[in-house]
């Protein structure tokens, strides 16, 4: 059974669903100010929805935030590492290794925040950091 808070809410989100454009842009303002520059009513009532419930119920936790902040095809490949799994790339006749830590990558006994900076690094040019490791070559034969 729902407590008074959850009650709450669901009712307020419910409401959301009668408003139309305007409707909705006033509710966002009286909660949180000047709306987002949104057209669409149904965008606009997922965001103020996923609004409601996350100031009662908390949002999203560091980790989703970090995935989403690191977004791309490629990121999700390098995400799914699990810490302590060993890359490695031979580049000009020389080996590399990466070790995968949590939130970072260990690379030439320094600590990097992705694969890209690592492959220029040792390329000396820019690259897709998962590409270059082979993590994306799944990816780009069904592309092909």
């Amino acid at each position: 059974m729902a407590n008074e808070l959850e009650q709450r809410i669901a009712a307020d989100v419910a409401g959301l669903e009668a408003m139309g454009l305007e409707g909705l842009r006033a509710v966002w303002k009286t909660r949180y100010g000047p709306p987002p520059k949104l057209r669409s009513p149904r965008l606009l009532r997922l965001n103020l929805a996923w609004r409601i419930q996350a100031e009662a119920f908390g949002g999203l936790d560091a980790e989703t935030k970090r995935r989403l902040r690191r977004g791309g095809a490629g990121a999700s490949a390098a995400d799914r590492l699990q810490p302590g799994i060993r890359l490695t790339r031979e580049w000009k006749g020389v080996p590399h290794e990466v070790v995968v830590e949590e939130g970072s990558f260990r690379y030439d006994g320094r600590s990097w925040k992705s694969l890209s900076e690592i492959a220029r690094h040792i390329s000396g040019s820019r690259w897709n950091g998962p590409r270059f490791f082979g993590l994306r070559a799944d990816i780009d034969r069904k592309a092909a």
